[in-house]
């Protein structure tokens, strides 16, 4: 076996391998081993049917791919060993010839993350957070529209009502919406079934049917409707209205509060926490974009694909859908143009994802059994059916992945403490 190697850059190797006539030879003769005793040919007995009668048979070209199927495997197996080589994927394998046999292999190697001067990142500590009384009374009063109850009035119709309908519409003559008795938030701002349709509605009387024509938005998902004329025939058959319960005590202690005040006290905790909190997370993201802009990340295009088929996968499995060709269906869109689409979110990713993994590297971060062990307990005691959950998430591959998120939380933590330190040291003159 004769073996070349060439750099194709990207983290990327390309073998040619040229297989010895002995070794090809040897194959072929296995092949014939194993056809000859699968093969039936009349006035032989199976094992017994002699080589050249046997390929007549089934012909030479079949014989060569039975040889190939064994022997290919085998040098590229002994060609990457000899060459030191560790592929992170399967190779791509192209066969060039065949007499002399010469393949092609396209070997994916392990990335590579040159990392900038992290330490020379700076970011300023967030600032102190103060929660208005006007946000709090905000938070307050959104809570007490969502403990309001629905009763059912004696007038037309007027925004921020709740109305059942039947409704037929049609756009260029052709049906589009029939459905009797549908439940219908009256909201101003809503954007369904098209804009301006829940003004239309405002004014509406009980039991009278109106009529009226509204053009389909040019962004509207089905692109036929687009710019096209709806005409809607529409009749309200019950009207109600949000009926909010009084701001007081009573409230407040119904979802576990000593009274009103207190909750005004922990709705502003809550309100600072969570502000806090965000404002952590994005400058983590800055610190994380500072330290790729200065990195030199490379990889090899599969795991980039991998990426972008993990992020359909994902989103697929979120929208209910058990199989990948199911959701690509429901998108109407090839499978390759949406791939195009998702390509830039997926490079993001990758490129962060090596960044913070050559990161926790230099750092020497690491996540310990017993904190896996306490993010399971977390997850499982938040599920309804504890059990199932454990079990869950007690699979290998899984408790993987929560190894690898805390990982990447840790490791983003600590490029924040860096960030923010840096920063402060400055301050104090470093």
């Amino acid at each position: 076996m004769k073996v070349s190697t060439e750099s194709l850059g990207n983290c990327q190797t390309a073998l040619t391998i040229e297989a010895e006539d002995a070794e090809l030879d040897k194959s072929l003769e296995e092949a014939y081993h194993h056809l000859v005793n699968e093969v039936s040919i009349p006035g032989f007995r199976k094992g017994k049917t002699p080589r050249a009668i046997l390929v007549q048979h089934i012909g030479k070209k079949n014989l060569l791919e039975e040889a190939l199927e064994y022997l290919v495997p085998q040098l590229y197996k002994q060609a990457i060993e000899s060459q030191e080589i560790k592929p992170i994927a399967r190779s791509e394998i192209e066969i060039i010839q065949t007499e002399p046999l010469v393949f092609k292999a396209i070997v994916s190697l392990k990335p590579e993350v040159k990392l900038g001067d992290y330490n020379s990142i700076r970011l300023e500590p967030d600032p102190v957070i103060k929660i208005a009384k006007k946000e709090v009374a905000d938070a307050v009063e959104k809570f007490r529209e969502s403990q309001g109850a629905w009763v059912p009035v004696d007038r037309s119709v007027e925004l921020g009502d709740l109305v059942a309908m039947d409704i037929e519409a049609n756009v260029d003559g052709k049906p589009w919406l029939n459905h009797k008795g549908i439940l219908y938030e009256v909201d101003k701002d809503s954007s369904s079934p098209v804009p301006g349709f829940a003004s239309r509605l405002q004014g509406a009387e009980k039991n009278k049917e109106m009529n009226f024509s509204l053009t389909v938005p040019d962004d509207y998902p089905v692109k036929e409707m687009c710019g096209k004329e709806g005409t809607f025939k529409v009749t309200v058959t019950e009207i109600k209205e949000k009926e909010l319960p009084e701001l007081n005590d009573e409230l407040a202690r119904s979802v576990g509060y000593e009274n009103l005040a207190d909750m005004r006290k922990k709705v502003a905790v809550d309100l600072k926490a969570k502000t806090e909190a965000r404002n952590r997370l994005e400058s983590k993201q800055k610190a994380l974009d500072a330290l790729v802009e200065i990195s030199e990340v490379s990889y090899p295009p599969i795991l980039e694909d991998e990426e972008i088929t993990g992020i359909l996968r994902d989103e697929a499995q979120r929208l209910g859908f058990r199989e990948l060709g199911d959701y690509l269906k429901k998108t109407n869109k090839m499978e390759e143009e949406l791939k195009q689409e998702l390509r830039p979110i997926a490079q993001k990713r990758l490129i962060q994802g090596l960044v913070l993994g050559k990161l926790a590297e230099e750092e020497k971060i690491e996540i310990s059994s017993s904190e896996v062990d306490n993010k399971v307990d977390e997850i499982a005691n938040d599920a309804e059916d504890k059990e199932n959950a454990r079990q869950f998430l007690s699979l290998p591959q899984v408790r993987q992945s929560i190894e690898q998120s805390l990982l990447t939380q840790k490791t983003m933590d600590r490029l924040l403490q860096i960030a923010i330190g840096n920063a402060e040291n400055k301050t104090k003159g470093e």
